[in-house]
């Protein structure tokens, strides 16, 4: 008869003291998120998006101290910058990445004349917009060539070659910033001081 009496109260002590440790267990743990720097952001938040919220705010501060006007993501004006940015980006892209290939890929040796329709793309999207275009040509284009440039032994660039035989080296640079200030004057001299190396020409 002691013995189920016995049982009984050893389970229900049992029950007592694991209520009680859970109890005392969460009590200790919630207490130190009261000081915590962790209780003031929201449980919904990610780890993530704390993060760029530091960032922003350390964007905010940095600019507080910079002598330059640090502009955020969310001004409009930003944006708009950033819209008219990719838009100049998708437009000069292909002309630029065909212009990369021809100088930097083994389809051209030195001293190779461009195919027809690698020419006409250059002449229509480049030479066309350089600011000497008409004292390029010269006399009359009779093609394009890549070699060399006469100075720079190291790096190969885009020749007009004349029909009276002559020919003359010319800077796909500078004929995309040209085309970019006639295209995009609001927004020409942001984007070739962002895109573009000093000093190129």
């Amino acid at each position: 008869m002691a013995a189920p009496h016995l049982l009984k109260q050893a389970l229900l002590l049992r029950a007592c003291f694991h209520s009680y440790k859970h109890f005392t267990v969460r009590a200790v743990a919630a207490r130190p998120r009261l000081w915590c720097s962790a209780a003031i952001i929201p449980p919904s938040e990610k780890p993530h998006d704390r993060l760029n919220s530091v960032n922003n705010t350390l964007n905010l501060r940095r600019s507080d101290y910079s002598s330059s006007s640090l502009q955020l993501e969310d001004e409009p004006e930003y944006r708009r910058w950033k819209d008219k940015e990719d838009e100049i980006l998708n437009d000069i892209e292909p002309i630029l990445l065909l212009t990369k290939e021809i100088l930097h890929s083994p389809r051209y040796m030195d001293g190779g004349r461009l195919t027809v329709e690698d020419e006409r793309a250059v002449v229509e999207k480049l030479l066309a917009y350089h600011p000497h275009s008409e004292d390029k040509m010269g006399c009359g284009l009779e093609s394009i060539m890549v070699d060399r440039h006469p100075q720079f032994r190291h790096s190969r660039c885009l020749f007009v070659v004349r029909t009276d035989g002559g020919w003359i080296d010319f800077s796909y640079q500078k004929c995309l910033r040209e085309y970019i200030r006639e295209k995009y004057p609001a927004h020409a001299e942001r984007f070739i001081r962002e895109h573009f190396k000093r000093g190129s020409s």
